[in-house]
Order: structure tokens, then sequence, then C-alpha cells
């Protein structure tokens, strides 16, 4: 959920414009999240800029402009963790409004939980919203597949296995040149880097083994 948080905090800030003109940011998350027919900043976009954020992350989303409609993605949690979505109520809990965005945490008192979403005073912004208001906590599942193989590979190996380690290097970002398949020497350099981010916890040896191959799945799916 660490890649939902650094998309979604670097837009902080970015609000409504008042009058007749529109915020192009707003109008491009809608657009960049499949939702073109939104050319202005006053449709509720809170979903629309959560599906935005889970589309750059490539986390699963809920492909609709409904706040509610987060309550039918990812799983339940009862013990959210900040990352996870969080889904409110509006006007009352029947009704069709809502409100959605990403947890952060309680308050000492836990009567407030702290949410940074879009369309919150108008803005990507970190508001505090009443518990009582809660519907659901969700946990979304990451779209990527790296379908990495189990085998432990080194330099001189050759083949479709390779192939999938690089593209998965560079989807965490150690560049290791062109995915020819041939784990060479730039190969080699790559998996020693993402060993070395590991910090402490792997060994350097540029050995792609099982222990590395969990951590590079866990640094590309959750950043």
């Amino acid at each position: 959920m660490d890649k939902i948080l650094k998309i979604a905090t670097k837009e902080l800030g970015i609000r409504e414009y008042p009058g007749p003109d529109h915020n192009p940011r707003i109008i491009k998350y809608a657009e960049e999240a499949g939702m073109d027919w939104v050319n202005d900043d006053e449709t509720p976009w809170c979903s629309i800029f959560l599906n935005w954020v889970c589309e750059k992350a490539h986390f699963e989303r809920s492909h609709a402009a409904a706040a509610r409609s987060w309550l039918n993605i990812g799983s339940h949690t009862d013990l959210p963790e900040p990352g996870h979505i969080v889904v409110y109520w509006r006007i009352s809990p029947t009704s069709w409004q809502g409100h959605v965005g990403i947890f952060l945490g309680y308050s000492k008192n836990r009567k407030r939980i702290y949410t940074l979403g879009g369309n919150q005073q108008n803005a990507v912004s970190i508001s505090a919203y009443n518990s009582d208001q809660l519907l659901g906590f969700r946990v979304l599942k990451s779209t990527i597949d790296l379908q990495l193989s189990t085998e432990t590979l080194n330099l001189g190996d050759r083949g479709p296995a390779v192939v999938k380690l690089q593209d998965a290097l560079k989807m965490g970002g150690f560049d290791c040149g062109t995915s020819d398949g041939f784990f060479g020497p730039m190969t080699e350099k790559a998996v020693k880097k993402l060993q070395r981010a590991s910090g402490g916890d792997l060994e350097i040896d540029g050995i792609f083994g099982r222990d590395s191959r969990l951590f590079l799945i866990d640094l590309v799916q959750n950043g």
C-alpha cells in the first residue's frame, strides 16, 4: 500500500478553481482513470481521484465515480493500516451518497479517522472524519502479476525466466538493460542493487534465489 500513499501524497494541494474555470489536473485524473465524460472540477471527484491513484499504483479499481463503489472492491478488514481504503456514508447510512479516501490512522480517542483523499474541502488534502460515519475499510490487491520462475538464476543463465526477471527488475527501478533473456553483467549488477536495497536482509551475491524473488515481488507490488 506504500505506492498508493506515495502517489496520493504527491498530489496534496491540488484544488478546484473558483468560478467558471476548472483545474486541468483534476480533469486529467478523470481522463486517465477512464472517466473522460468528466470535463469539470465540480463533479464529485473523491472516487475519481482514488481510481486515478490506484491506476498509477497498479492496484485494483472500482472504475466508478460513486464513492460507495469501493465497498465491492478488494477485501474487508477490521484492522486497517495506512494505505488501506476507507469508505464513509453521507446524508445517511442508507443513502447512495458517500466519500472514499485513503486511511492514515485514528485519533487518540478513535472518534476521528484521518483520511488522505480528493475532493476534501475541494482539494487533495488530509482531513479527519467522524468514526460513526464509517462504512468499511478495504484492502486492495495489486494488479501486477510478475509470474517469476521459482528457479535460482545467476550469471550466464538464459531463457524466458531471465526475461521475466529483467522485466521485474526494471519495474522495481533497477536498470538491467534490454530484456534479452541473458543474465549478463548488467543483470547481475541490477540483482546486487536489489539485494543491497533490502538493508542487509539479503546477501549481496548477484544470485537471484527465493529470498531475492520474494523481496522483489513485495517491492514491485507494494512499493
